[in-house]
Order: C-alpha cells, then structure tokens, then sequence
C-alpha cells in the first residue's frame, strides 16, 4: 500500500511550499487508495509554539487535506528513540564521541586553513580507552568508510554520494535528544512509508537517513526531492513575495480550491490543462512528472484561477464564505442577483465583499474625481427626469432587462448618448465609476432606494453650487 506523509515542524506557520509538498503526497496516496500520515516534528521544545500548530492543523483543513488516523508527535516518541540508539550501541554500529566543542572548532579551522572540507575525522569512533573526565559524550553513527551511497530519486534520477561526503555524523546530543536525520529515518520506516515526497533542501539530508536505514535493517522508502518554488524574478520566495503563512491567503479572500490548483500547476502538469478540480488532480498525478527545475510563482496566476473558482461556485456557497468577510446576505431577497451581477468583478473575496458592499451600502460620499466628471452640465436635469420616469414605471420593474428598457427609452426620448445619464447615474447609486451594471444595481436596490439614492445625489449637486 502506497503510504507518504508530511512532517511539518510546529516553529512555524505553515506556507505555500510546505502545502505544496503535502499535496503532492497527499495526491499520490489517494489516487492509489493508500495512507497519508501527518507527523509533528517538535523535537526542539524550545522552539515550538501551539499557535504555529494550531495554524498548521487549520490549514489542512481548510483545504480539505484529510490525513489519516492521528497526527504523530515527535515529541511523544523519545522512549522509541532511546532504545534505537541503545541498539546501535550494542551492536557496534554507534559510539560515544568524547569531543568537546572547542576540540571540534579546531579541527574544523585546521581543515579549513587546509583547504579541506569540514567533517568529523573520526577519533572516537574505535575508542576503547578511558573516557576524559568532564565531558558528556554525543552519540555518533558509523557511516560507511569508502564506497558511495546511491538511491534512485524519483525526480532527479540516480543520485550518487561518496561515502567520504558523510561523516560519522552524531544521532544523540549530550543529554540523549536525538538529531532530526536520526529521528526521521526512524520515523518513516516505523509508519510504513514507501513514498517520501519532500522538497530538494532534504536532498543531502537523505544519504544521511541512508545510513540510519541499513544500520538498523529498515526497508528504504522511494524518494522524490522537488525542486523549490521561486518568486516571480527567478529568486528564493520571500514573505513579500508570498511564502506567507497559508491562512493569510484565506484572510485575503482566496478560495482553498484555486490555491490548490494553483500549487500543483507548480512543477507538475498535464499536457495544458490548467483548470484542475481535485478529483481530476488525484486521477491524473504522478510524482516521476514532477519537474526538475525549480518554478516561479505567479501572482496574476492564482488571482485568475480564484476568480475562475469564484465565478464558478454556487451563490449559497460564496454567501457562506462571505460570513467571514463581513458580509451576511444569506438571507437577502435578491441574493442570486446580488451575487450573480458581482462575482464576475471580485478575483477575490475581499474583492467581492468590496463589490456586495458598494451596492447594499448608498454612498456616504461620492468619489471627488468621479463626481466633478459626472455632475456636470445636464446631470442634475436628467438625473431628476430620470427619477420621475422610474415612478411612473415603478409597478413594471423587476428585473434587470426591465431596468435597462428605461434606461434605453429615456435615451432615446431626450436623443442623448448613453453616457449622459450613465454616469451621473452611477455615481449616483455606488459614489463612484465603478461596480457591476446600472440595470443589475437598479434591480438590487428597486425603485425606492435607487430614486432615493438619485434625490441625495440631487441635493448634493446644489449644495456644490
């Protein structure tokens, strides 16, 4: 059975490429009926912070990323660790390094004055005199002498390591906590994991994992090391460019299937297909398609894919999300053609909220530029006629196309172009040239609140001039 997971440390928020790499595994084990297993790496108690997890957590699940069974917790887990290290021990395959600190600076400064690269140069690692006094030892692994280190990466191909690139690198600090290389190998081969998905700053972390493997006699999981996401300019993303924590594109109105569809289109297609519902995106998955090179994110991207996501949600549904927004109209009479007349404008659902808002909300004050262009000449005339005709129709209109039939007659009874009365309409209604069509708008308000909104503007002009 097909078995991948995403191990998140709680020290930070969750953010877009850490989503990313847990979609990829969470896709492949659910296109093969298999497990995705969630794993809190909170080893660093220092470090760790409940808000950051409680982020994590709710950011799967407002994507709708369902893990199976219980997250496992590093922390939980150290009784397990002990007993690993106590094995290794007694079968000579780690020992206890005896090396202060500053014993190992001055080696690492003695290498490097030799033009050589830093490593631990094994000193204890057949130690069997006294140990000194005073120095509490770490645990050190006993990684291979010679030779090289090979795994078949699903992305990269063959990865080949010289044994001499790894040191007896240490798995249990002074005190006994173990080391991440350590713990992970342990880990993944405890959960079953055949499938290890992760981001290619791991890549030199696995030769590493290697050697924890076959010391212990573990079957090794399939890597696959993906390449990094990048901003726009081809350099490392930053918070400004949007590796921000994954409930913040929530808060800025982005809907979780746009942001999904949006991350896997980042080093992972499909012929040209851009618009991928999540069935599809389970159906059509691989890892080995993943590319190799690194991909750049694309603002305009996810704000068109949001604005796809938005248009084509259902108005219940976008009502619902609204609630977080501000905006309650689940209740609303015109909901339909509220929504209907605003949701091709709002690439988000700040952005929609804005839109809603702008309509159910008359003008405290009209935009200062819009107003000197609009309320001008003829404005106040035909703003007044236009009201006029509005009463006499009042019992005929409902709808949009009805709203517009007055527009077009008032039109061409005064022999006018559109814009005469389109624009000091406009800013009459919304305070500004902006927002979804004067007959929509109209048949939102009805004929009251838009003869209302048009007598205010009125006594605004006269009390301009």
């Amino acid at each position: 059975m097909i078995t991948t997971r995403f191990a998140p440390s709680p020290t930070g928020y969750l953010h877009i490429g850490g989503l990313r790499t847990a979609l990829f595994s969470w896709l492949w084990a659910r296109k093969n009926s298999g497990k995705f297993l969630l794993r809190i790496e909170d080893t660093d108690l220092s470090r760790n912070s409940d808000e950051a997890l409680e982020a994590i957590l709710k950011a799967f699940d407002w994507v709708g990323m369902s893990y199976d069974g219980d997250a496992i917790y590093q922390s939980k887990r150290f009784d397990i660790y002990a007993k690993y290290i106590d094995q290794l021990l007694e079968e000579g395959k780690a020992y206890k390094c005896y090396m202060t600190k500053d014993e190992l600076t001055a080696l690492r400064e003695e290498q490097m004055a030799q033009g050589e690269r830093t490593r631990y140069d094994g000193r204890y690692r057949d130690f069997t005199g006294t140990p000194p006094e005073g120095v509490e030892p770490v645990i050190r692994i006993k990684a291979p002498l010679d030779g090289n280190i090979i795994f078949d990466d699903g992305i990269k191909g063959e990865i080949c390591i010289s044994a001499s690139e790894v040191d007896d690198f240490v798995i249990a600090r002074a005190g006994g906590v173990p080391t991440y290389n350590f713990v992970v190998a342990i880990d993944d081969a405890l959960m079953g994991l055949t499938d290890v998905i992760r981001g290619d700053d791991h890549l030199y972390n696995t030769p590493k994992q290697i050697v924890v493997y076959e010391a212990l006699g573990f079957d090794m999981p399939k890597f696959y090391h993906v390449a990094m996401i990048n901003n726009e300019q081809g350099k490392k993303l930053s918070k400004r460019d949007g590796a921000t924590d994954v409930m913040e594109y929530k808060t800025l109105g982005y809907l979780p299937e746009a942001l999904l569809n949006f991350l896997v289109r980042l080093g992972w297609s499909h012929g040209d297909q851009e618009i991928f519902s999540v069935e599809e995106m389970i159906e059509l998955f691989d890892p080995k398609d993943i590319n190799k090179s690194s991909s750049n994110y694309n603002l305009d991207k996810l704000l068109w894919l949001n604005a796809h996501y938005i248009k084509n949600s259902s108005n219940n549904k976008l009502a619902q999300m609204l609630k977080d927004f501000g905006v309650d109209i689940e209740n609303h009479d015109k909901l339909e053609l509220l929504l209907d007349a605003t949701k091709e404008r709002g690439k988000t659902l700040v952005e929609l909220a804005n839109q809603i808002n702008l309509i159910l909300n008359a003008p405290a004050e009209y935009n200062p530029k819009a107003s000197k262009k609009a309320f001008k000449g003829t404005a106040r005339e035909y703003l007044e006629e236009f009201a006029n005709m509005l009463k006499n129709w009042d019992s005929t209109l409902h709808t949009p196309p009805e709203y517009h039939a007055v527009i077009d007659k008032f039109v061409a009874d005064k022999e006018i172009g559109f814009g005469k009365i389109g624009q000091p309409l406009r800013v009459s209604l919304l305070g500004a040239m902006t927002g979804s069509g004067l007959d929509e708008i109209m048949a939102i308000l009805g004929v009251d609140e838009t003869i209302n909104r048009i007598q205010k503007a009125i006594e605004f002009i006269d009390n301009r001039d």
